[in-house]
């Protein structure tokens, strides 16, 4: 009779995270990661504690892939932050139970402005944005916020059912927010 295959932490973790992009990362527990893995929930309780210390470990994945998603610019370095506004919102339609899981659960309670806009994962895009605009780094961190907040409530909004993504018209409205936001804070007309 062959061995029974080693269940990992790392196929847990994936599994786990399937289910958060599936239906919805409040459906992560040991029976439904054991059904996907076909074994029983012994191996998950033996990597995992706790069914949180799982579900940290999955947010802290679903945050890279979706640092990840962001960063896929096509366009010139020139578009950073539109482009990865409009990531931003593409993610909230495309992943709908993760973009709820990352930004609209326990998870991210308790995230500062300040700290969202200081965070690692930021600073490609910050560096670009400045290279591209000039000021100093806490107004690109201005501009950016603001730019955050509109994308974001468009996002949310998308990720919840409540509007249709119209991917033109949101891009000549996040270019205005952009612009108005650039003027702002720079005092420049672009």
């Amino acid at each position: 009779m062959p061995p029974k295959p080693k269940i990992t932490k790392e196929m847990i973790t994936d599994a786990a995270f399937e289910i958060a992009r599936q239906e919805g990362g409040e459906n992560i527990n040991a029976r439904t990661v054991a059904k996907k893995l076909n074994c029983s929930t012994q191996p998950v309780m033996y990597h995992f504690a706790t069914i949180e210390e799982l579900k940290k470990t999955v947010y802290a994945k679903a945050d890279s892939y979706h640092s990840a998603y962001l960063m896929n610019t096509q366009k010139p370095q020139t578009d950073i932050l539109l482009q990865t506004g409009l990531n931003y919102i593409r993610f909230a339609i495309e992943e709908p139970h993760l973009f709820r899981f990352l930004f609209q659960s326990d998870y991210f309670s308790g995230v500062t402005l300040t700290e969202l806009a200081d965070a690692e994962e930021l600073m490609p895009v910050l560096s670009a944005m400045q290279r591209t605009i000039g000021g100093s780094m806490a107004q690109i961190k201005e501009i950016f916020t603001m730019i955050w907040l509109f994308a974001h409530g468009y996002a949310a909004m998308t990720a919840n059912n409540s509007l249709e993504y119209n991917g033109e018209l949101i891009q000549t409205y996040l270019e205005r927010a952009y612009k108005g936001a650039v003027s702002a804070v720079l005092g420049e007309t672009n």
